[in-house]
């Protein structure tokens, strides 16, 4: 068997983060954590208010979390990594079903929110690099109209993101302003985790 040209593990099943590498042109594994998320979350200190920026912990905690279940099973650097979107320091979590999903579209609505990306890498089970990402995600005052229109199209798919949408789809049309890097938006801060693999030479200079 050839042996793996793969320069990391990607400790992740997303399908958003693996086709944002993948496009990057990167050679990499994929190995899920085995991580139970919602026990961190529930463990976590709640913050009242609206200091936002305090819970990049949260995402933090959890891209550590996989990056090192995952280095225990892999002798090559692996990236973890985690998103959370935050209104109002309420941390929210992927909507059940479509009427939870509807719900959560109405409470950002003509607000903003904030989604915090948080990278880690793991070799030997210590954490050798992070880094920590927000954006500022402004929804316009779309109609109830517009809004069943837009869950009809997106059906289940709008409950794969805890947000309930994709910029990079019709999700975009939530928006009336965006600020933040495109990368760190779609949960994974690109341009740093790539200078930090050519740092370490696993990426040609």
């Amino acid at each position: 068997m050839a042996e793996s040209k793969a320069a990391f593990v990607l400790g992740s099943g997303s399908a958003g983060r693996r086709m944002v590498l993948e496009q990057a042109g990167l050679d990499f594994e994929v190995m899920p954590a085995r991580v139970d998320e919602e026990a961190i979350r529930s463990g976590f200190p709640r913050h009242e208010g609206g200091e936002d920026a305090g819970l990049a912990a949260l995402a933090e905690a959890l891209a550590e979390a996989k990056a090192l279940e995952v280095s225990r099973r892999s002798d090559k650097p692996v990236l973890g990594g985690d998103q959370i979107l935050v209104l109002d320091g309420e941390v929210f979590s992927k909507p059940r079903d479509m009427a939870e999903a509807r719900a959560h579209l109405q409470r950002l609505r003509g607000r903003t929110h904030h989604l915090i990306s948080a990278l880690a890498v793991a070799e030997a089970g210590e954490i050798v690099w992070r880094h920590t990402d927000s954006a500022a995600m402004t929804m316009r005052a779309f109609s109830d109209a517009f809004l069943d229109a837009y869950l009809e199209r997106l059906g289940e798919k709008a409950l794969s993101s805890v947000g309930c949408y994709q910029v990079e789809g019709p999700g975009i049309q939530l928006f009336e302003r965006i600020s933040g890097d495109y990368f760190t938006i779609i949960g994974l801060p690109l341009l740093p985790f790539l200078a930090w693999l050519r740092q370490r030479g696993l990426l040609p200079g």
